[in-house]
């Protein structure tokens, strides 16, 4: 039973391949899968976009918080001059924790630096191939076309194509009905002239026809004893000349 199935899967596997094969446009093929290309091209670019996007905030961060480091600066500097040691030190303090945010920023924006350099090289090659592919589809499709047109041709010269193989059964079919028709009116004619069948078109009856044939048989007969008589004559007369 699982044999027979598998058999049976295999058939309808075979059909359909068939089948798809048939509807397959080789053309919107390699147009289709050239616009997915394209869309992912696309994706790519968006994605080196939004990593450059993102470098961009972190860098304008990493800006303000060096100016808050010069800032703090001079603030620590302004009140050790008045003698301010504590605030001197909370400033210090603030710089500290501002240092250390800056330099996670600075590991950031390197971080996307580098995921912007490999998007880049990535786009780059895929636009490589995504051109290779479209020149490539473009020379398939002009040969797939001249193929086509090749078969296309050859078909109609042979007569192979399902439309001119239609055009030779009705041919044919038409020469059979003719010669059927040639043969049934031959054998009219026949069974006319041998009174079988009465000539209902022509004005004469069968009687008519019959008396007919008579009266030609009764003139070849007379025809006939004219020219004995006349040969009979002729044979007398060289007998008495000699």
């Amino acid at each position: 039973m699982a044999s027979l199935m598998s058999r049976a899967s295999a058939v309808v596997k075979a059909k359909l391949s068939k089948l798809l094969d048939r509807a397959e446009d080789p053309a919107e093929t390699l147009d289709y899968s050239y616009e997915k290309q394209l869309e992912l091209l696309q994706n790519v670019k968006r994605g080196i976009a939004d990593v450059v996007t993102s470098k961009k905030r972190l860098q304008l961060q990493s800006t303000q918080l060096e100016q808050s480091l010069v800032k703090l600066e001079q603030q620590a500097r302004q009140a050790l001059a008045q003698g301010r040691e504590d605030l001197a030190r909370a400033a210090l303090e603030r710089k500290a924790a501002v240092q250390s945010q800056l330099q996670g920023l600075d590991q950031q924006v390197a971080q996307l630096e580098a995921q912007q350099e490999k998007l880049v090289a990535s786009e780059r090659q895929l636009s490589a191939k995504i051109e290779a592919f479209r020149s490539q589809k473009e020379v398939i499709k002009a040969q797939y076309s001249a193929a086509e047109a090749q078969v296309r041709i050859g078909e109609a010269a042979t007569g192979i194509g399902e439309q001119m193989a239609d055009t030779g059964l009705a041919i044919q079919r038409a020469k059979d009905k003719t010669e059927t028709m040639r043969a049934r009116a031959e054998a009219m004619d026949e069974l006319i002239a041998a009174g079988t069948l009465e000539d209902f078109t022509s004005d004469k009856s069968s009687l008519d026809r019959e008396l007919e044939a008579l009266t030609t048989a009764s003139d070849v007969d007379a025809e006939l004893a004219r020219l004995k008589g006349e040969l009979g004559a002729g044979d007398r007369r060289k007998e008495l000349e000699q």
